[in-house]
């Protein structure tokens, strides 16, 4: 490594945000980034371990000891070139990923880890600002012809790969705008979407077709596709919402979370909303039920809107602070973990379970509820109540949608619902389709779609011509 002793001498130093009281005030990105020297030090803390576990830790397998040593000499164009050849998208992940390759870095076992997802995000916002990311056109053409279906981080990922092997390839997006959760999910304060926008950018220069608004299964039949196309590839998102079903679900103002959330992230684009009932927190006591990343996204949203309160309960019990890290490194510890939104003023509870809602005229204005023990059985005498004027579910996702294409496909699903396929061949139970991300493997990460759609884009590619170079 640039630094032997880097690890040994240099704190972890990451990214601030600004304050709370300021960042809520609108929708932009609120993460002040490190400075370029601050930078080069963090990639010299990266250890020359010898096994380099944050590759395994990494979905993707970034090369993070490879680039860390290329910031640290400053050679930021070969660390740029590096890191792409493993992610299409790093400016996504360098701000949305929980970062489990720092879970795996050997400097964890007993010190702080290195910065790895600061030190990624750092090397692509320069690139672009270089100019060294540019569209990579084929230098020919296969006349083979792909359709990809949902346009989230898989299939973007897969498009992208496909094109740029020379295969012309068409992304089919029910919604108005390319980005599946990444758009319509992630609020803006996280990601802002001019990032997804110019990625688009690149892959239409690159000779992708990008199809907005037509949901396949219900405006063109997937029975259309498969006679034109000769590859299918399902990226659709995992779309089917966990429900409670609980006295009073029906009162007015009890939303899921992807009810609630799309609609701001349409407002901050100026898109329509459609013809919806909006959905806002502004003015009231607002309840989150469900303590992952979607949960969080819901507080950040509402405290932006002007909510008076807000609360967010989990049924499963409070974390440890900290991991045992002899125990669980290189893994994902479960742990405590305070989000950006979640410290922004939002109460949080564990081993809570709503029994029902209660309401007046109709609209929701609270929640009956009881504390749980570890085996989540209800502990007698420990009934409460929260007040709440807008309740939203965020308890996860079962399945990608049955109803319309995958219906008409008629392809196998597994025990939870997922169109079954396996990562060795992505390929699905009917002819000439394949599924890769969520719609394979469930409700995941945007790392995970990225790799899946980078390892399906070749598998759909050895298919079609018997061999590929893309990388798996």
């Amino acid at each position: 490594m640039g630094k032997i002793t880097g690890f040994l001498e240099i704190d972890r130093q990451d990214r601030k945000y600004l304050p709370a009281s300021d960042r809520i005030r609108n929708y932009k990105e609120f993460v002040i980034p490190l400075s370029e020297d601050a930078t080069r030090d963090q990639a010299a803390r990266c250890m020359d371990c010898g096994i380099p576990y944050c590759h395994s830790g990494c979905p993707v397998n970034n090369q993070i000891p490879d680039w860390n040593d290329l910031v640290y000499h400053a050679e930021w164009e070969d660390a740029c070139r590096n890191l792409h050849s493993t992610n299409n998208f790093p400016e996504f992940t360098g701000r949305i990923c929980p970062a489990p390759c720092e879970a795996s870095c050997t400097l964890n076992l007993t010190e702080q880890p290195v910065t790895i997802k600061t030190i990624e995000c750092s090397i692509v916002d320069r690139g672009w600002q270089e100019g060294w990311i540019v569209p990579q056109v084929p230098a020919q053409k296969t006349g083979k012809k792909i359709a990809i279906v949902g346009s989230g981080p898989a299939g973007l990922a897969a498009a992208q790969q496909l094109s740029r092997r020379g295969h012309d390839v068409h992304l089919f997006e029910k919604n108005a705008k390319a980005g599946g959760l990444l758009r319509y999910g992630i609020p803006d304060f996280k990601m802002e979407k001019t990032l997804i926008d110019r990625r688009v950018g690149q892959m239409e220069a690159e000779g992708v077709t990008f199809h907005y608004g037509v949901n396949i299964g219900v405006d063109k039949s997937a029975t259309e596709l498969e006679s034109e196309f000769d590859a299918v590839l399902l990226t659709g998102g995992s779309e089917a919402p966990r429900d409670l079903p609980v006295e009073g679900r029906d009162l007015s103002g009890v939303h899921f979370a992807m009810e609630f959330l799309p609609q701001q992230n349409r407002r901050v684009s100026d898109e329509p909303i459609g013809q919806v009932e909006p959905i806002l927190a502004k003015g009231k006591h607002v309840v989150v039920i469900g303590g992952g990343d979607t949960g969080s996204d819901c507080i950040g949203t509402s405290f932006r809107q002007g909510a008076l309160s807000v609360t967010q309960i989990e049924i499963m019990p409070a974390p440890p602070e900290k991991e045992n890290k002899l125990l669980t490194w290189p893994d994902w510890p479960m742990k405590m973990r305070t989000s950006s939104s979640q410290a922004e003023g939002a109460t949080r509870d564990f081993a809570v379970m709503t029994r029902r809602f209660v309401g007046e005229n109709g609209h929701v204005t609270a929640l009956k509820c009881i504390r749980v023990d570890e085996k989540m059985q209800p502990i007698e005498g420990s009934e409460f109540e929260i007040k709440a004027d807008l309740v939203l579910l965020a308890m996860g996702f079962v399945h990608p949608v049955h109803q319309g294409m995958l219906e008409e496909i008629g392809v196998e699903l597994d025990q939870r619902g997922n169109v079954a396929a396996d990562t060795a061949t992505y390929k699905a139970s009917k002819g000439k389709f394949f599924a890769a991300g969520d719609m394979r493997r469930g409700q995941s990460l945007v790392v995970w779609a990225i790799r899946e759609g980078r390892q399906a884009a070749r598998e759909v590619d050895l298919y079609l011509m018997g061999e590929s170079l893309l990388p798996r």
